[in-house]
């Protein structure tokens, strides 16, 4: 490792901070695409220098931004010209039109960002790309998830995007309810050991889970339960906020859920709570530790109406037991008077050793620990409010 590059997604543009190998000082490039939300920006594992961002505006609607040098320039793909790092002519084209729609299931309309019927009896919305997971082995592939719950792949480089529309043609489809947050996709997670298979998370509609590449599709959600809902133990309709995986045991997953932290051992057949001690089981993110498959991460908050953290002290806790028992961790984080939240796509770790662990809070930190939890530092302070943190470990 020569270097950790943190990505960073904000309510008024993006950012990038790059240290060496000693995790200790910090440099911070931007804002990128200024003045515009960056929901989510992540690094392409099969090239270090190939980043993809969401940028998103409600006047001009969604766009894909991509580097190919990693975060120095940019360029809108499917249009001419390159844009540096405000956004440039990125910015200023066919915001609207970056995805191309199934027309097996429609007129074939482009998506915009306004409402419309796909051929159904429910209107379908176009509102926001929150999610891009690039493929581990290609880098011109890229996988996004968008409200209203639909999942979308690239195999040009975000040049042009085709959905995987068996996931909105699920039977259940029709009875799904958009959480607090819309009716989003929010998490893809690709099985390193199966490039067949894929999960998705939706708000609120619950976990699926494709074993043919998103052909087709199913529920996985037995074991959860949510009181909100007319059937608490229903196939679909949980409200989940975020899963994660650990590479070498792909069979295991965590979930972070509205109410409960959760653990599967054979790929989201089935559930079972491990909150254990935490002192909320309310949160949104959920992370693994790079190389301890039984370490895990979340970061409580009080409950579904106070997204703060209990008693105003900011704490991530750890599992060393894969959710059995949980330590807080609080060494440089405020103990006192601190009303931040953290979104579910705003916690990452690294791959160096020792791990490292970051999360951006809605108050415009980012705090890294260099040594798994043990210590922490606001590495950068006053952003806008942090959508997402991800890491990359360079060579």
């Amino acid at each position: 490792m020569t270097a950790v590059r943190i990505l960073v997604g904000t309510r008024k543009g993006g950012f990038i901070l790059t240290s060496d190998a000693g995790r200790e000082k910090w440099s911070v490039a931007g804002p990128l695409f200024a003045g515009w939300e960056v929901y989510h920006i992540k690094g392409s594992p099969a090239d270090p220098d190939r980043i993809f961002a969401s940028q998103t505006s409600s006047w001009f609607g969604q766009i894909i931004q991509r580097s190919d040098d990693g975060g120095r320039t940019w360029a809108q793909p499917g249009s001419t010209g390159a844009a540096g790092p405000d956004g440039g002519q990125g910015m200023a084209t066919g915001a609207s039109n970056l995805f191309a729609y199934d027309t097996s299931r429609d007129t074939g309309r482009p998506l915009t960002t306004h409402q419309w019927y796909d051929g159904t009896q429910h209107p379908w919305k176009f509102a926001r790309v929150w999610h891009l997971e690039p493929s581990p082995d290609d880098p011109d592939t890229c996988f996004a998830g968008v409200e209203d719950a639909a999942l979308f792949r690239t195999t040009d480089g975000a040049a042009t995007w085709q959905e995987l529309a068996a996931l909105r043609g699920h039977a259940s489809g029709p009875d799904w309810m958009p959480g607090a947050g819309g009716l989003c996709l929010h998490t893809i997670v690709l099985d390193p050991a199966n490039e067949q298979r894929i999960y998705c998370a939706i708000s609120a509609a619950g976990t699926f889970r494709s074993d043919d590449a998103g052909l087709s599709w199913k529920p996985i959600n037995r074991g959860l339960r949510s009181e909100h809902i007319p059937d608490p133990t229903a196939e679909t309709g949980h409200c989940v906020h975020r899963i994660a995986i650990h590479p070498s045991h792909p069979d295991t997953l965590f979930m972070q859920k509205h109410w409960d932290v959760m653990r599967s051992d054979d790929g989201g057949d089935s559930w079972r709570e491990v909150s254990g001690n935490l002192p909320s089981d309310f949160g949104f993110p959920i992370a693994v530790h790079a190389h301890e498959p039984e370490t895990i991460y979340v970061i409580p908050i009080l409950s579904d109406s106070l997204h703060y953290p209990p008693e105003g002290k900011l704490r991530v806790y750890r599992s060393r037991s894969g959710g059995q028992q949980w330590q807080a961790l609080t060494r440089g984080l405020p103990q006192e008077h601190c009303y931040v939240n953290v979104l579910r796509d705003a916690m990452a770790v690294d791959t160096a050793h020792p791990c490292g662990v970051y999360f951006g809070t809605t108050g415009g930190q980012v705090y890294a620990s260099s040594d798994g939890g043990d210590n922490w530092r606001a590495i950068v302070r006053d952003l806008p409010a942090v959508l997402s943190v991800e890491v990359q470990t360079l060579p």
